[in-house]
């Protein structure tokens, strides 16, 4: 076992979650060689034609890369690999916050042509399929970024890719709304968090008015033009929002789940110029 192969105790657990079919080719085979080269590559970084070849072609190990990425197989795991943690009791609700993460792109992340990739499914558009492909131009350069909602214990519960330039505050509903953890007794996943934190660029009548529709309990600092137009108003300014400090101080759990997953080397500079390719990236490093 080299080095960041996943364990016996991490294949038992992760083996019963994969596809078991290529489609009309039959089974795959040696699934565990082939994750532990997708893992290399996401660790490292690495060209995929420079892969060892203890994990067999490359070719391989890419194109099940982007398959999966493409009809939502990674996306499909994460989410059996959350259910289990909250099985067994491991999953933190009690406080989940969202941020967002700037990753610079490389280079050769940029000049995808602009057609929708084909993919050999009956999907016509693989998931996570953006017609920009993601980066955009900030001052950072050529940025994309990705907004995170996670859990406590450093678990990445929901992400979404963006341009660079594109704003916090818009995110945050449609990222909250991925949130989707299926329960071992059956019925309706679980979508609400006990807890919400946020920062001051999440402070915005939308997304308040939306938390308190799904009552959801929520810590988010009010910016100094704000709490200024408010007292402005006068009674008609309404209640201060409420803030908890200590919840608030469990913020930077969040903070810790985007620096283990900048730890990935593919991840922390982007490399790919799929967006769905990129995301089923994020999603690998949010597996392991």
């Amino acid at each position: 076992m080299g080095r960041g192969d996943l364990t016996n105790d991490e294949w038992m657990r992760l083996e019963p979650h994969l596809p078991t079919s290529g489609g009309r080719g039959g089974r795959w085979c040696d699934h565990r060689a082939v994750i532990n080269g997708i893992l290399l590559r996401v660790r490292t970084g690495a060209p995929w034609r420079d892969l060892p070849d203890r994990f067999g072609s490359w070719k391989t190990v890419y194109g099940r890369h982007r398959r999966w990425s493409a009809d939502g197989a990674w996306d499909r795991i994460l989410q059996a690999v959350l259910a289990d943690a909250d099985a067994s009791g491991r999953m933190d609700w009690s406080m989940v916050s969202v941020d967002s993460i700037s990753y610079r792109a490389h280079q050769h992340a940029a000049g995808a042509p602009r057609r929708t990739p084909r993919v050999p499914k009956k999907r016509s558009t693989p998931r996570q399929h953006r017609a920009d492909e993601g980066p955009g131009r900030s001052r950072g350069g050529l940025t994309c970024r990705s907004h995170l909602a996670g859990a406590g214990g450093r678990r990445p519960l929901a992400l979404l890719i963006t341009p660079g330039q594109w704003g916090d505050s818009p995110q945050r509903i449609p990222v909250l709304d991925r949130i989707r953890v299926k329960r071992p007794g059956g019925g309706h996943p679980r979508t609400r968090p006990d807890h919400l934190g946020g920062d001051k660029t999440d402070s915005s009548r939308r997304n308040r008015r939306y938390l308190r529709r799904r009552q959801i309990k929520h810590t988010i600092p009010a910016p100094k033009d704000q709490r200024a137009n408010r007292r402005r108003r006068g009674s008609r300014g309404g209640k201060p929002a409420g803030f908890d400090k200590e919840m608030y101080k469990r913020r930077n759990e969040v903070e810790h789940t985007i620096d283990q997953l900048k730890h990935a080397r593919a991840v922390a500079t982007r490399y790919d110029k799929r967006a769905y390719v990129f995301t089923g990236t994020v999603t690998v490093a949010s597996i392991r």
